[in-house]
């Protein structure tokens, strides 16, 4: 339950941000992005997705992909050409929820956004640990 408090409460952070960031100058004051990816030496995520909007899309993919709802994110991290986000989802619901059946989806995204892949990574029973 706090989880998905976080989760909306991320939600909604974004989606401020993205409303403020429609309504301001349109970005013409910020620094030349190829000018920080030269820099950083990391591919220019500045220009494209940034982790935030990855994690979003990554809950938004996974459940119409597979119809299951998302629990949360579990990562994001980079990759060569843009972002893997792993999300949690309910697999199966049983009684007690002690007894669900959960999953962890990993999505790969590159820098525009676009879905270039999704798998299962890993199936278990809520309250299990590693």
């Amino acid at each position: 339950m706090a989880e998905r408090r976080a989760v909306r409460r991320a939600q909604n952070e974004y989606e401020s941000a993205q409303d403020n960031g429609q309504r301001g100058n349109g970005g013409e004051d910020r620094e030349d992005p190829e000018a920080r990816s030269r820099t950083s030496g990391r591919p220019d995520r500045d220009a494209g997705l940034t982790a935030p909007e990855a994690a979003q899309r990554g809950l938004r993919q996974i459940a119409e992909l597979t119809g299951k709802e998302p629990e949360g994110i579990t990562g994001v991290e980079p990759a060569e050409n843009g972002w893997i986000v792993g999300v949690e989802v309910v697999e199966d619901r049983r009684i007690p929820s002690s007894t669900d059946i959960l999953a962890i989806y990993e999505t790969e995204f590159d820098v525009s956004g676009e879905l270039l892949s999704y798998r299962r990574v890993r199936r278990y029973a809520r309250g299990r640990g590693d």
